[in-house]
């Protein structure tokens, strides 16, 4: 519930609401095998420590009260406050009870988030909008946005094999790709730069581009596309040369070093990076690593003034660590014209599933699935990509 519902980068602790006349529910709730510690204890609501930090509160209401307990307990403190004027305005009383007429204390609704939100003349709004940035006023006059969604994604443009630091070979990792449900998957191993993961110079990125291209020729059920990470040098030079990197499907060009200049410095380096005709995405763009790093200082705004004009792409990267490009800069992108894909940096068989995360942060962003590259078809894909489409198609 809460933060975690909305599909927030963080969560201070986790509200787990149980609709529930079962006595037991609360014994066996404390009786988590990690708990530290027991907070309270109650007839409606417990609270509990576990080892690694975390505060989780269980609440428990009764069936009829589920949706206003769902909508209570989910939306940010400013969206809150903003619905509680609007109840307010209209004579009513919202608690995670129920929503109230004032005058007779009759319950209008409490059963469903949709009543309520109904009882309030507003659309349902999805839980990843409830922040207080502008959900009301759309939801008021139905112009909510049709939000990607994981079953929307298509593709995955972002993966690793064992060429350079990933855990399982090419076709391995395609045919989880297409176990995950995808249709087709770019392998982007890292270029030679990223010496700690082995990575490829020319004669190896040309030599590996040619294997992927031959496990795509036997998996008829899946598209397998030779791409590459290539670093940003410090001097925003691509680690290889653009001979070489025409010569692949796609480009996605990334930083992974000299995080220490400058903004100015920075900012700079990418906006060489995004001005080659050979880069289609620029990948995870400000390098932050939650709770571990901070983002090197880069000014995002002229990063996607600059990816709108030049037709480049920018990612949601689905690691937990990253979620970079945040919700905040997706949406600014959208509305810039830019488009944008999420992808999971997988490096083994499993992480396709981390596609859900980046996801989230798209919906956070108010992205529908026609702002999302990779819900295309390859084709269609494809002809979309920056190399592939005219100069004077591009913004600016």
């Amino acid at each position: 519930m809460g933060s975690l519902r909305r599909g927030c980068e963080t969560c201070g602790d986790v509200d787990i609401l149980r609709v529930d006349v079962d006595a037991d529910a609360h014994d066996r709730f404390v009786s988590f095998p990690r708990v530290e510690r027991i907070l309270g204890y109650g007839d409606t609501k417990s609270s509990i420590l576990l080892r690694d930090g975390i505060q989780i509160d269980l609440r428990v209401v009764q069936a009829e009260s589920e949706g206003a307990a769902m909508q209570y307990f989910t939306g940010s403190k400013p969206h809150n406050i903003a619905l509680r004027d609007r109840t307010t305005q209209r004579g009513f009383k919202l608690n995670e009870y129920g929503l109230f007429r004032v005058s007779d204390g009759v319950a209008v609704a409490s059963r469903t988030e949709q009543e309520i939100y109904a009882a309030l003349e507003l659309d349902l709004i999805p839980p990843e909008l409830r922040e207080n940035l502008g959900e009301i006023a759309a939801a008021e006059s139905g112009t909510l946005p049709n939000l990607a969604t994981r079953e929307s994604i298509r593709d995955d443009l972002h993966s690793h094999t064992t060429a350079t630091d990933g855990q399982a070979d090419i076709e391995t990792m395609a045919r989880a790709a297409m176990a995950a449900g995808l249709d087709y998957l770019a392998i982007t191993d890292h270029s030679q730069a990223l010496a700690m993961a082995n990575g490829l110079d020319e004669t190896r990125a040309l030599k590996h581009a040619a294997a992927i291209r031959e496990v795509d020729a036997r998996l008829t059920e899946i598209t397998v596309l030779a791409w590459i990470e290539c670093d940003i040098l410090a001097d925003g030079r691509l680690d290889l040369s653009e001979e070489c990197l025409a010569q692949l499907d796609i480009v996605i060009a990334s930083v992974h070093s000299a995080f220490g200049q400058d903004e100015s410095q920075m900012t700079e380096c990418i906006l060489k990076a995004i001005e080659s005709p050979v880069v289609d995405i620029v990948g995870h763009p400000t390098g932050r690593l939650l709770l571990r790093r901070e983002p090197y200082r880069v000014n995002v705004e002229r990063l996607v003034d600059a990816a709108a004009k030049h037709g480049v792409a920018l990612e949601i990267n689905s690691q937990a660590h990253r979620l970079d490009l945040n919700d905040a800069h997706a949406r600014l992108a959208r509305d810039r014209g830019v488009k944008l894909v999420v992808s999971s940096d997988s490096h083994t068989p499993e992480s396709f599933k981390l596609l859900e995360w980046a996801v989230l942060v798209a919906r956070r962003a108010w992205l529908q699935p026609t702002d999302v590259l990779n819900t295309l078809p390859v084709e269609v894909l494809r002809a979309s990509l920056r190399r592939n489409r005219p100069q004077e198609e591009h913004i600016g």
